[in-house]
């Protein structure tokens, strides 16, 4: 089984993160594996790779006519792949160097069509005391409760991510008109709707293997409060949106709020009776608070998209 990695750039001031995501491709464990760089539409960008990767054996280096988005770049990617398996990781991420060998064995051992892993954080700036485990999926960092161990879920993040090629093209890739620059720009989560169409047209869901790891660069900004609370607020209009253009999509998300109603809340509401401090208390706020900002988007949505 030949495993192509997309990995797509497109700024110079993130030349050196996305080297550290090509190296930790290319040092992989699994012999075949193949890593396609898209650049979206910067020739410098473009021209710096080819000067580093371009001779490298199972590495193909493309560069878009113009800036076309994420989502369309992995397209891209992908139709330019020859592997069994299209995986995608971003530049802000690292591979575990057997992350490609973990994503392998869930296909072999579960006959999917999909496999997905782990997000760890590698916070640049700092884990951010104020911010509860149970919101980490706003810094694409895997997050309390969303599975106890290898399962079926409806899908990973965007940047530990894999699905068998044919299905993927015959699918029709990521749907572009989901945020960058076409659309509705406030809307995210192209893999939530490729893996609930996915599931519509093969009737299976994504294979998760926890040992599939990734790191996922956290940057300062990402852990500004005024930040985490917008971007709150967007999740939850993304998932009204999604559960209207993929219906029963919004499966897991209902789970989510019930486990953090009966059970996340509860326990910490425990915990701080038992040993006060003052961050369990600003972290129990925080999760109030960024549950309310999600609601609010979601109320959003509503409006919306009806």
């Amino acid at each position: 089984m030949r495993v192509s990695v997309v990995l797509c750039t497109y700024s110079l001031e993130m030349y050196d993160h996305f080297q550290e995501a090509a190296e930790s491709v290319l040092d992989q464990t699994y012999d075949e594996t193949e890593l396609v760089v898209v650049v979206d539409g910067t020739d410098e960008v473009y021209d710096r790779a080819v000067e580093d990767y371009g001779d490298h054996d199972n590495v193909v280096v493309h560069c878009n006519e113009e800036n076309v988005g994420l989502l369309e770049s992995r397209n891209t990617g992908a139709e330019l792949a020859d592997g069994d398996v299209v995986a995608f990781i971003d530049d802000d991420a690292v591979a575990n160097e057997e992350w490609v060998e973990e994503l392998v064995r869930g296909y072999e051992e579960q006959d999917t069509l999909a496999v997905g892993g782990k997000m760890i954080g590698n916070w640049v700036a700092g884990r951010p005391s104020f911010l509860p485990e149970e919101f980490y999926w706003l810094v694409g960092v895997t997050h309390l409760g969303f599975a106890d161990g290898p399962g079926w879920v409806r899908n990973t993040f965007g940047s530990n991510i894999s699905f068998d090629r044919e299905a993927f093209l015959e699918l029709g890739g990521f749907d572009t008109d989901i945020g960058g620059r076409k659309g509705d720009a406030n809307l995210q989560g192209g893999e939530t709707e490729l893996c609930a169409r996915l599931a519509i047209e093969h009737g299976e869901p994504v294979w998760y293997n926890p040992d599939a790891t990734v790191a996922h660069k956290v940057f300062e900004y990402r852990t500004e409060p005024l930040w985490l609370l917008d971007r709150a607020f967007w999740q939850g209009y993304s998932k009204r949106a999604m559960e209207t253009l993929v219906p029963g999509s919004g499966g897991e998300e209902g789970e989510f709020l019930r486990d953090l109603i009966v059970d996340f809340v509860p326990r910490r509401v425990k915990g701080l009776a038992r040993e006060p401090s003052v961050t369990a208390v600003v972290q129990l706020l925080t999760l109030l608070l960024l549950t309310g900002c999600v609601g609010g988007g979601y109320l959003y949505g509503l409006i919306k998209y009806q």
